[in-house]
């Protein structure tokens, strides 16, 4: 077995970044269908008013409660609809489409609605899993399965409850948080905003787009140099630098971001990448993340202005190809969330031209 995993990951380094297999696909996709229906071990970030709310965490959550967590299941599933709709010949479809079709019934939908909607649990999950469940709503809206078509309807009410839910927090957000881990502001509005621009909300587009000029504009000189922190998976420079570029004009935006990371500008820019001393430590591993995710960032920037940041596409391979082999290492730390943010990244850098 160790010499079968050690093969799968010398041919997932030298070829993942070039172009994403659907024997690698079928690699990838046993990590979420492992995790997807795993209630244990899970930790639930839930306010407890009284003995009657201590409940399993599939009575409490029973469309996400398998993957460690709440946010981690959203992006479980998204993992499992983006590799549906890239590869149709996906090993084990019929299963992972009964499982996906269980998980995200109408039935347990509600029941996450009712406990979204209990008074004291109104910033659950606020804005991380937010974020990534409209991503995982624009992945069934977009995809041409007959299945997603019934699941995004299911889907639907708590996208719409979690848009309510920005339009309400975002302006009592008086100051940013610039953290790298969960509460990260730009990074809880990017994929927001991408499903608010595909659903021609113009209401919600408008609410993203006015916080986030309110929030970040007048940011300059991004301390670069003071990341990562010691348990960071996002990167607070690139992901402020990431909304940004989705809310401005070309010129508005490359103008603020000569301010905003004018080393970024420079042909040999170099960024070390972040180094995981403990893959068992379930906060450490969170370094391999940040690789990813500084990946996605860069690649994403390639794609939209090629002319300006082509140099940036070797840093953002040398970050994607570091962590690749961390994915599937075995550590259930790692593997119940890491293979979303690599065909996150993937997803990016199969869009550069």
């Amino acid at each position: 077995m160790k010499i079968i995993t050690s093969i799968f990951l010398l041919i997932t380094t030298s070829c993942f970044s070039q172009e994403l297999t659907l024997s690698q696909a079928n690699h990838l996709a046993t990590l979420p269908i492992k995790c997807l229906q795993q209630e244990y071990p899970n930790k639930l970030s839930q306010l407890l008013i009284d003995s009657t709310e201590i409940q399993s965490p599939k009575v409490l959550h029973p469309a996400f409660y398998g993957c460690f967590d709440w946010h981690s299941s959203v992006h479980g599933h998204w993992s499992l609809i983006f590799l549906l709709n890239k590869f149709p010949n996906l090993e084990n479809k019929e299963e992972i489409i009964k499982k996906l079709q269980i998980n995200l019934s109408k039935e347990n939908i509600q029941t996450e609605i009712n406990y979204l909607n209990k008074t004291h649990e109104k910033s659950f999950e606020r804005t991380y899993g937010w974020n990534w469940l409209l991503k995982l709503q624009l992945e069934l809206e977009t995809s041409n399965e007959s299945f997603a078509k019934e699941l995004a309807q299911n889907l639907k009410p708590l996208s719409d409850l979690i848009i309510e839910r920005y339009i309400e927090f975002l302006p009592k957000l008086l100051y940013p948080i610039r953290v790298g881990t969960h509460a990260n502001t730009a990074f809880g509005l990017t994929m927001a905003w991408d499903y608010a621009v595909y659903s021609k909300d113009e209401n919600f587009q408008n609410s993203i787009k006015s916080n986030v000029k309110r929030l970040f504009s007048s940011d300059k000189n991004c301390p670069m140099s003071w990341e990562p922190s010691g348990t960071d998976f996002l990167s607070p420079c690139l992901e402020e630098m990431a909304i940004m570029e989705r809310i401005l004009p070309k010129n508005e935006f490359l103008k603020w971001l000569k301010d905003f990371a004018p080393q970024l500008f420079l042909k040999n820019f170099n960024w070390e990448v972040a180094k995981v001393s403990d893959r068992t430590d379930g906060h450490l591993v969170h370094l391999d993340g940040l690789n990813f995710s500084r990946a996605w960032n860069f690649y994403h920037l390639v794609n939209q202005y090629p002319n300006a940041f082509s140099h940036l596409k070797k840093v953002a391979d040398y970050h994607f190809q570091f962590s690749l082999p961390s994915v599937v290492d075995g550590n259930y730390e790692g593997e119940h969330w890491l293979a979303s943010f690599a065909l996150r990244t993937f997803e990016e850098k199969s869009k550069i031209k």
